[in-house]
């Protein structure tokens, strides 16, 4: 009897852990390094004149975090839980200054995500600015499948 005990507890607490993690987002990790991310940055920066920008793992990090933050409260915003800036979050990630960070929502794909920020005058200096050559870029979908992005930016 008691191994029934502890075989339906185990059972119980295994179902609730299930359930706890279902409203959990994904994160893709591999975007900033995709070869597409690469192209479609490098293109808007060569067009007006820059070079492109690599993938860099630090700076993919704070990315990671933010989509998923995002993707966690349902919010698109720039800071994050107990009121961290988007400055706070870069020094507590160990991206070194200065840096700057597009954030978006929505079901798109790359190319269209980044015609978004191009069209953007905010997010498009963002992207041309010339003291940044380093970029990280991550997405995180909540339990409904609301995809956020976050692209940060550093030198």
């Amino acid at each position: 009897m008691v191994p029934s005990v502890f075989r339906n507890a185990a059972l119980f607490a295994l179902l609730v852990l299930a359930a706890a993690c279902a409203g959990r987002p994904i994160v893709t990790t591999s975007i900033g390094n995709s070869a597409s991310a690469e192209e479609y940055l490098g293109y808007i920066r060569q067009v007006n004149g820059l070079a492109g920008a690599r993938p860099d793992p630090l700076l993919e990090k704070a990315a990671q975090q933010q989509a998923r933050y995002m993707a966690e409260t349902g919010r698109m915003v720039h800071t994050t839980g107990s009121g961290r800036d988007f400055a706070t979050r870069m020094s507590q990630n160990g991206v070194p200054g200065p840096a700057a960070e597009n954030i978006a929502h929505g079901g798109m794909g790359l190319a269209k995500l980044f015609q978004m920020w191009a069209d953007s005058p905010p997010h498009r200096k963002n992207m041309l600015d010339p003291r940044f050559t380093r970029y990280g870029l991550a997405s995180a979908s909540d339990a409904q499948g609301k995809r956020y992005w976050a692209l940060v930016m550093g030198k």
